[in-house]
């Protein structure tokens, strides 16, 4: 079972820091190759960019940190200083996914009438995707990609928590 849970967690902190680097290599791939989007002159594409990264790096942390615990310790219990790392941070995600929508609105006055709709569309995309990371990680499981989480959600016919949600609970 150990050996089970250990890939299980590579597989997501390995999983989390790949698409930190692949999400960086797309998007200057697409601000190169399609520079009418004009995504890097977008403030709206920075910010959301910029939480989906972080957001993913908590992740990669997160899972990591559990993997490492699993394979030198032998439990798969959170270290306390993770949990309170991550409590702190996620004031900075709430506040950073508050201030987004203001810079679309940013976005929108200095760019009007000729606005880069398709680019501010990919930020939008972004944005909504990072919300449901942070939502993912922080509260409620949203992402069900094994047989034994597709297990729990017909059984009980609910979303589980998140994992981290659990761990702040834990502590208080």
């Amino acid at each position: 079972m150990k050996v089970k849970i250990e890939k299980r967690l590579s597989y997501l902190y390995t999983g989390e820091s790949f698409s930190v680097i692949s999400f960086m290599i797309l998007s200057f791939i697409l601000n190169k190759v399609f520079t009418h989007l004009h995504l890097y002159s977008l403030y709206s594409f920075w910010i959301s960019f910029f939480l989906l990264e972080l957001l993913l790096v908590q992740g990669t942390m997160y899972w990591y940190a559990k993997w490492k615990r699993l394979k030198i310790e032998n439990t798969a219990i959170t270290p306390t200083h993770i949990v309170h790392r991550l409590k702190r941070i996620k004031k900075w995600n709430i506040g950073l996914m508050l201030i987004t929508p203001l810079l679309f609105v940013i976005d929108f006055y200095k760019w009007y009438p000729s606005l880069p709709v398709k680019g501010l569309s990919i930020a939008g995309f972004i944005y909504i995707f990072s919300i449901l990371e942070y939502i993912n990680y922080f509260h409620i499981q949203l992402s069900y990609d094994n047989l034994s989480d597709i297990k729990y959600l017909i059984k009980p016919k609910r979303l589980k928590k998140a994992c981290l949600s659990k761990d702040f609970q834990r502590l208080g």
